[in-house]
């Protein structure tokens, strides 16, 4: 499996601003997709956003305007610019990359936004 790490997390007021970075330890264009899930306590892992190798984006209706995938080659990253944060985005983030059926997916990184 490929190794994704994932940084970036913490803790913001609603209306604020992250950014979370996934970094691999391949060529990212290696993959087939990669993006990002999050989950809450309780509930099932939810797709946010995804890119695939051709560079299309798909994202969860809940982000869409709001959240932002950035792909570099360069650096083999994949990026989510979070921006208007809302008190239900509150989750644990988890980076994930597929090449065919074998899914990698990242430690995780816990997003809190509260007041």
């Amino acid at each position: 499996q490929e190794q994704l790490v994932e940084s970036g997390g913490g803790r913001v007021q609603p209306g604020g601003s992250l950014r979370l970075s996934c970094s691999a330890s391949t060529n990212i264009f290696f993959f087939n997709d990669m993006g990002w899930y999050r989950q809450t306590p309780g509930a099932e892992r939810e797709l946010v956003a995804l890119i695939n190798v051709g560079g299309v984006t798909s994202y969860a209706d809940s982000v869409k305007g709001r959240f932002t995938l950035f792909r570099d080659g360069t650096k083999n990253t994949v990026d989510l610019q979070m921006n208007n944060l809302k008190p239900e985005d509150t989750a644990v983030y988890y980076c994930r990359a597929r090449v065919a059926s074998r899914i990698s997916w990242g430690q995780g990184i816990l997003v809190t936004v509260s007041s």
